[in-house]
């Protein structure tokens, strides 16, 4: 399976135009367009119709694409040149902008490299406690990934007190997906779950930007989503996430702005009630 399969993102006759089903696969407990799916989608069609590799990409989100509706995607070659294209994707919904991508794509010759951050000193995923995906996040695309926790907490159904501004999963997707700038857009956007654990309460998050800029794609079976809050002030958090494979390559760096608030207990979901959880907010 690769990205675009696991998206059920649609060609169509025009390498420009691309169409996104909104299906439970890809929505959040919200049911609505999980925004790291929103992002994966642009990056797939921004690569094929480019025919390049991603470098960095941002989307900003815009309005909400409801579970069952498609999202068509528009892609703009603006600037092609010899090793590098910067282009867009904008996802519409019944003519209505929904987010928009940009991005630079491309590939240099440069011989140099390095790396100067290091990843976390955490166990390895077989020794790591698997997690599974609470009743009320069941049926989106967070019950298709494989969780193991590295530290910190997650999808906790208490949150008692607040932790070190660092947590850490490790990641599998279906079918063992290798990395791409479309999976790991997808973990990337788990930024946003991380603000519960670092404030000490439970709160619920809508991103209203989420970045990637790829380092080294390599292969591995298991992704290490090392998250790393900076800040929340007024009502807003930042944040950002190393994306390690198994073997210590740094893949690439996620960033998001996050709007934040607490779950009042007459706005959490009758879904979520009935699974007995006031339940963690995504989006």
């Amino acid at each position: 399976m690769d990205a675009r399969t696991f998206l059920g993102l649609e060609a169509t006759d025009d390498r420009l135009r691309w169409r996104l089903p909104v299906t439970p696969s890809v929505s959040t407990p919200g049911r609505f367009l999980y925004g790291g799916c929103g992002l994966a989608a642009g990056l797939v069609a921004l690569e094929e119709a480019s025919g390049r590799p991603t470098v960095w990409a941002t989307a900003q989100y815009l309005t909400y694409a409801p579970t069952g509706s498609v999202v068509d995607w528009e892609v703009a070659l603006a600037v092609t040149g010899k090793n590098m294209t910067q282009a867009r994707a904008i996802g519409r919904t019944d003519d209505r902008e929904v987010l928009t991508v940009n991005a630079a794509l491309g590939h240099g010759d440069l011989e140099l490299q390095g790396t100067w951050v290091e990843p976390p000193d955490v166990p390895a995923p077989d020794d790591c406690p698997a997690l599974e995906v609470p009743p009320l996040f069941a049926d989106s695309v967070l019950d298709r990934v494989e969780h193991r926790l590295a530290r910190g907490r997650m999808f906790a159904s208490d949150v008692d007190g607040p932790g070190d501004g660092t947590s850490a999963f490790w990641a599998r997707l279906p079918g063992h997906l290798e990395p791409s700038a479309a999976t790991l857009a997808v973990i990337g956007d788990y930024v946003s779950n991380g603000v519960s654990h670092h404030a000490g309460v439970r709160v619920m998050g809508r991103s209203l930007d989420n970045t990637i800029r790829v380092a080294k794609l390599v292969p591995t079976e298991w992704l290490l989503c090392d998250i790393r809050m900076h800040a929340l002030a007024g009502g807003f958090a930042q944040g950002l996430a190393h994306l390690w494979a198994e073997n210590g390559t740094l893949l690439a760096t996620a960033s998001q702005t996050v709007s934040v608030r607490r779950w009042p207990d007459d706005l959490v979901p009758a879904r979520m009630r009935a699974a007995g959880d006031g339940g963690e907010g995504r989006r």
